[in-house]
């Protein structure tokens, strides 16, 4: 026990529950009651002799020195852990202490001779430091052990103690490393290994993590070794940069920069404390990256995107987006290279018509090479994803209607029927890929006049490739732009599926009568506004067709009354059953091929003027008529003299020799390139429209503010009117507008318009 004095304790018991207070037992009661007395005594404890401490220190001093020495220990652990015990029982903890310290730093003296002779070399050196640490570390921890009660009991007590292990660092902190010339002989010689490394030479890493773990335990790794060390690198880094950045090609370069942020990783994993890692990696991306950014970027930048190096532009993202303002340089120069490429495909300074035939495509295959760059190589980087977006919209519209007219025939030529190259679903994708390109421009009512004219076609010639796939088309048009945009196109649609109604009835109504020359007609019944305007071109039908026209006439009008029907003979075609010396066919051609094919019924020869005469058919269409019968692959008449082009002195003789091996033939008229007053007339509509919308912009905004001047109105304007405008065009309309009444200038300014009401 380890109380000091003796006591005795009265222990009183009854058969009762507790106490009995305030009452008076009687003697019976007295004599049961009677308690027993119990004494409990304790020893004294056992004087040491006088000798006992000194003789205890001896043996613990003695295995204490043994350890040190790698002796081995002539007493058993416990006995000395007992010893050691039995002294911090009789309270001679502080000397105890006091002595194991003096014990310890005697000997790391004596350690430190070693590390002062100068005959060995820099690895040894740290190879003998890195021993000694590894002794004291195994001493100490066995120390620790024998000591243990004493670290528990006495230690843990008093604040102004360190434990043992503690003791033994701060020991080593200060007699082996805190001399000037043992650590910065220790810091050069880690600086030296490390830059060995760096040079591809092979070094000591577990001697170099040892070492660095030991000035972390020690509590000195910032100040002894981290600063120079992230010095040291900075130069090293500053140095390389600025050589290898000019000499090696940047995909070089990029490759270097890479391995280097690697192997500077792996030197964190392997010794390097973790504490280094954020300024170890910032040094090496600013003297590698963030320096020579704009070198980069202007030595190789733009011929890593021309030529898809889809591996070295992830690399470049990848080290760029870790270092501060690189990633929007690379924006830069990314929104840069589209906007340079993409004005190379949409410029045609000579106007090449080859070119802008091919334009549409071109600028799908770059928009598919640049959308792989952003997903693949840029992560799917929303910076980048801007830029595209900003770029195209940019250089698609340096042209301001053209690209919009392109697109439009491409897509017509997509649609068209006898287009076999794609299928249903790879249709669907261009299509979907063409909207893309189609959100980029301004001209949109450049677009939809262009496209309007063509879908006419389509739909009134039966050349359209598929019902769904146009309509498909509408659907994508009117989501992107609305109802408004697409009503007359939805109208088109709208007239052929009542004209094939108003067919049903009007076969019904030709049941009960002869159809003069055994002929079966299909009408397409137009409404003026939702088609485009096609010019009269009459010509001289034959006498069984103004028949035939004359009584749908009738029956239309009818039916609806106050309507007029003007005939359009130009879109009409017709199926032709043609006897042949080598056998009948049916020949699939134009109102305006039979009208010519007609003729032969009479005569096999006809010159030129002939079936001019004949025929009604201006010179341009009838040329294009003869072209195709007679010098096309079909030829069902023969031209004299031979040649591609048609002349006003040839003549035309019925082809008797004429073979094929398909019964139903189709003679396609010879399609006319779109001539320049085509379409500047396409072009001269779409303006005319611009302005009645310029005009309608200007009032509603007047009417809406009353008094504006002239620079906020122009800025208004600008942000409303959905196309791609000139300041000086909105300047001539605001005059007009003003000779008109609409509104006027302000007498004390002219440049404040106010709105009459």
């Amino acid at each position: 026990m380890s109380t000091s004095r003796v006591s005795n304790f009265d222990t009183y018991s009854s058969p009762t529950n507790g106490f009995r207070q305030n009452s008076q037992p009687s003697n019976l009661s007295k004599q049961q009651n009677r308690t027993k007395k119990i004494a409990i005594k304790f020893k004294e404890r056992p004087k040491l002799p006088a000798d006992y401490q000194e003789v205890t220190w001896q043996r613990l001093k003695d295995a204490v020195e043994a350890i040190h020495t790698q002796r081995s220990v002539s007493a058993s652990l416990e006995e000395l852990y007992q010893s050691v015990d039995d002294l911090c029982t009789h309270n001679l903890s502080a000397e105890l202490y006091r002595r194991l310290k003096t014990l310890c730093e005697s000997y790391i003296l004596t350690c430190l001779d070693q590390f002062s002779r100068g005959s060995i070399d820099t690895e040894q050196f740290l190879k003998l430091m890195n021993n000694t640490w590894q002794s004291h570390c195994n001493q100490m921890m066995l120390i620790g052990r024998i000591f243990n009660v004493l670290d528990r009991s006495y230690v843990l007590q008093s604040s102004h103690l360190v434990s043992i292990w503690d003791m033994g660092l701060e020991l080593f902190r200060l007699h082996i490393l805190t001399p000037s010339n043992i650590e910065k002989r220790l810091l050069d010689g880690l600086l030296l290994l490390i830059a060995r490394e760096r040079k591809q030479e092979m070094v000591d890493r577990s001697l170099l993590k040892n070492l660095l773990r030991m000035l972390s335990n020690l509590q000195i790794y910032g100040r002894v070794f981290e600063k120079h060390f992230l010095s040291t690198t900075d130069e090293h880094y500053r140095l390389e940069g600025q050589k290898l950045s000019t000499e090696l090609e940047v995909p070089q370069y990029l490759a270097h920069v890479h391995q280097r942020v690697i192997e500077e990783q792996g030197r964190l994993h392997h010794y390097l404390d973790m504490t280094t890692k954020n300024e170890l990696l910032q040094i090496v991306e600013s003297n590698l990256i963030e320096k020579h950014v704009k070198v980069i970027l202007s030595r190789g930048f733009h011929n890593l995107m021309r030529d898809n190096r889809h591996h070295d532009l992830t690399l470049m993202y990848s080290l760029f987006e870790k270092v501060k303002d690189a990633k929007s340089e690379l924006a830069a120069a990314f929104a840069s290279y589209v906007k340079t490429a993409g004005a190379e495909l949409v410029n045609n300074p000579t106007a090449d018509p080859e070119k802008d035939k091919n334009l549409v495509q071109s600028l799908l295959d770059f928009k598919d090479s640049i959308d792989f760059i952003v997903v693949e190589d840029f992560h799917k980087d929303e910076t980048f994803a801007n830029k595209r977006k900003d770029a195209f919209e940019e250089f698609i519209n340096r042209r301001q209607s053209k690209p919009a007219e392109l697109i439009a025939k491409y897509v017509d030529v997509k649609l068209r029927a006898g287009n076999k190259e794609l299928s249903e679903d790879e249709l669907e994708r261009t299509l979907d890929k063409i909207m893309v390109l189609f959100r980029f421009i301004y001209g949109k009512d450049v677009f939809e006049a262009f496209y309007k004219k063509d879908l006419a076609k389509r739909l009134l010639l039966g050349k359209s490739a598929s019902v769904d796939a146009e309509k498909s088309m509408l659907s994508k048009l009117k989501q992107e732009c609305g109802a408004g945009f697409t009503s007359k196109l939805e109208g088109m649609f709208k007239d052929i599926d009542i004209s094939k109604d108003i067919m049903v009835s009007f076969k019904q109504h030709m049941e009960a009568r002869e159809a003069p020359g055994g002929l079966d007609m299909t009408v397409n019944v137009l409404m003026l506004s939702y088609w485009p305007t096609y010019t009269g071109m009459p010509v001289n039908l034959l006498p069984e067709m103004e028949q035939c026209q004359e009584i749908f006439n009738k029956f239309y009008l009818s039916k609806h009354s106050g309507r007029k029907l003007q005939w359009q003979p130009s879109l009409g075609h017709c199926v032709v059953k043609a006897n042949f010396p080598k056998g009948k066919r049916e020949l699939q051609v134009s109102l305006f091929q039979t009208l010519v094919l007609a003729q032969f019924n009479t005569s096999d020869r006809h010159s030129y003027e002939a079936l001019k005469q004949a025929t009604g058919i201006d010179d341009v269409e009838l040329k294009r008529t003869l072209q195709s019968l007679a010098c096309g692959k079909a030829r069902v008449l023969h031209k004299v003299p031979k040649g591609k082009e048609v002349d006003d002195s040839d003549s035309f003789v019925f082809a008797d020799d004429f073979k094929h091996k398909l019964f139903k033939i189709k003679i396609n008229q010879v399609q006319m390139k779109e001539t320049q007053e085509e379409q500047e007339s396409t072009t001269e509509r779409v303006f005319t429209d611009r302005v009645c919308q310029v005009d309608a912009a200007i009032v509603r905004i007047m009417k809406m503010r009353k008094t504006l001047s002239h620079t906020q109105l122009i800025r208004e304007l600008f942000e409303q009117l959905k196309f791609p405008v000139q300041a000086q065009d909105l300047k001539k309309r605001i005059e007009s507008l003003i000779e008109r009444d609409y509104m006027e200038r302000d007498n004390d300014n002219t440049n404040i318009y106010i709105y009459k009401a």
